[in-house]
C-alpha cells in the first residue's frame, strides 16, 4: 500500500474510534469538546484573534462546525503522519501498540496547552468548572487516539 494512503487511513481510523469514544461519554452524560468551537476559534484566526476570554460568546463563524470537524480529522491526519515519522514507516507494516499509545498520550499536551488556553479554558482546563477531571477525560481520550493509531495500522499492516 501507499506510504501516503497507508498514513491517511491510520489518521482517519484513529480520529474515527476517538470521535465512537466521545459519542459514548456524551451518551453517558459526559461533556466533550463541541467541535463547532474549534471552528469558531479557527474562524477568528482569520481576523487575526488567536485566543477568547470564552469562546462560546465570540460571535458564530458561518460553517463553524464543518470547520470543526475538518480540523479534528486533519489533525488526526497530521498526528499519524508524526508518528511514522518518529517510529519509522516500518511501524506502518508491523505496528506495536507502546509507541502509538505513547504518542497518543503525548498528543494531549496540544488541547491542555495550546487548544484550551486559546478557547478560553485556560492551560490545563484550569478555568473550567473541574479541570482535574477535564484534563483526565482529555488524557482518556488522547490515550483512545492512540490505541486507535496502533489498531488501524494493524488492520491495514494485515490487509
Amino acid at each position: 500500500m501507499n506510504i501516503t494512503l497507508h498514513i491517511l487511513l491510520t489518521g482517519i481510523g484513529a480520529t474515527l474510534l476517538m470521535d465512537l469514544w466521545t459519542l459514548l461519554l456524551r451518551r453517558m452524560g459526559i461533556a466533550t469538546l463541541n467541535y463547532a468551537m474549534i471552528g469558531r476559534w479557527a474562524g477568528h484566526l482569520f481576523h487575526a484573534q488567536w485566543r477568547h476570554a470564552a469562546i462560546g460568546k465570540a460571535p458564530p463563524i458561518p460553517g463553524e462546525l464543518a470547520w470543526g470537524w475538518l480540523l479534528h480529522y486533519a489533525t488526526g491526519l497530521l498526528f499519524a503522519a508524526l508518528l511514522v515519522g518518529l517510529a519509522g514507516q516500518g511501524w506502518l507494516h508491523a505496528p506495536t501498540l507502546g509507541p502509538a499509545l505513547l504518542f497518543g498520550v503525548v498528543t494531549v499536551l496540544v488541547p491542555l496547552c495550546v487548544i484550551q488556553p486559546a478557547l478560553g479554558a485556560g492551560y490545563f482546563a484550569a478555568r473550567t468548572p473541574r479541570p482535574f477531571m477535564s484534563c483526565l477525560r482529555s488524557l482518556g481520550t488522547h490515550g483512545v487516539f492512540g490505541v486507535g493509531l496502533y489498531l488501524a495500522a494493524n488492520l491495514l499492516a494485515n490487509l
